[in-house]
């Protein structure tokens, strides 16, 4: 059975917007505003957010597109918005259980307004308790009844992807991909959505920030900030993993880009390789001149990839991508 398209893939380039409003000092709505604009302006029309994006109301992140929309309700059909709900906003943990999906869609939809139509919906994370059957059923009754128009499920392992998409075909699996957390090349992911025809979204292709360079020590991270809290970020393992910021800053330096251009660069080379079928990174922006930089179809050469691949596979990351209490619902 093969995915369900929404859109073309080929031609869609995607903006994260956990990053407006998921600190504890949101960007404010000018500054917002004239980066989403930036981002239709450049192509970047594949937009992801979710119900928990938000401090300390979680609800701020579909509150932002909301207002949005409602100010420029004419970019309502140039965007394809990818919204993941069911979350429990005190642990984190999902709701997925089916009254819990349409519970949630119902409140996405209230939040954000009548401008803008949700095109792709699903659960932030896969509940093994609750069969997928129940999960997709949900899902599958919102698309017969032309309340979106596709499905996604969000950081499934290779079997459930497999599983999933015999139940109900899905629009596309988001995942976290970038050279700092390339676990989907190894563990059957890529290899499985690729079989299957279905496009992978990347969120934090830039690791959190991390891979901009822009990050020099825990101290630039706010206080309060959630990636205080990710053990990638902690003090014992921060300053190792700068070792391959450094590689990645120096490649980019003599390629005369700038390392989140080099970062994003590497994820469009496995795009649609021997690696992978279609990935969409979803880099965020707070402001039109990230946005510009982001977009800049940046493409690599062979030997440039493959310079790429050896400073990987030559360093080891440090720490797990979150933590103690969220990283087992990676891969479920």
């Amino acid at each position: 059975m093969s995915s369900q398209s929404v859109f073309k893939p080929s031609a869609v380039t995607g903006f994260g917007l956990m990053g407006m409003t998921w600190r504890p000092t949101h960007t404010p709505d000018e500054q917002a505003f004239a980066a989403m604009k930036k981002a239709i302006a450049d192509g970047a029309t594949f937009w992801s957010s979710g119900d928990y994006y938000g401090m300390p109301d979680p609800s701020a992140g579909l509150a932002l597109l909301g207002r949005y929309f409602n100010q420029y309700p004419e970019d309502a059909s140039k965007v394809t918005l990818l919204i993941k709900g069911c979350v429990d906003f005190q642990t984190l943990g999902p709701k997925n259980k089916p009254e819990e999906i349409l519970a949630s869609y119902e409140a996405c939809v209230k939040v954000i307004g009548p401008n803008k139509k949700i095109d792709i919906f699903g659960p932030a994370r896969h509940d093994p308790s609750i069969p997928l059957e129940e999960t997709l059923g949900a899902l599958k009754s919102l698309v017969d009844a032309g309340k979106i128009s596709g499905v996604v499920m969000s950081e499934i392992g290779a079997a459930t992807i497999e599983k999933a998409n015999a139940v109900y075909p899905l629009s596309v699996v988001e995942v976290e991909f970038s050279l700092w957390s390339p676990d989907i090349l190894t563990n059957g992911v890529a290899a499985t959505a690729k079989k299957l025809g279905i496009p992978l979204v990347a969120y934090s292709p830039l690791g959190r920030g991390f891979l901009t360079g822009q990050i020099k020590s825990v101290d630039d991270i706010p206080e309060g900030d959630f990636r205080r809290y990710f053990d990638r970020f902690q003090p014992e393992n921060f300053n190792k993993n700068l070792e391959l910021v450094d590689k990645l800053k120096a490649l980019a330096a003599k390629q005369n880009v700038t390392p989140a251009q080099l970062a994003l660069a590497w994820i469009r080379a496995v795009s649609n390789s021997s690696q992978a079928g279609t990935i969409i990174p979803i880099p965020g922006a707070t402001a039109p001149s990230r946005v510009e930089e982001n977009s800049k179809n940046i493409k690599l050469a062979p030997e440039e990839k493959a310079e790429l691949d050896k400073i990987l596979d030559s360093f080891t990351i440090q720490g797990g991508r979150y933590n103690a209490m969220l990283e087992p619902t990676l891969w479920a």
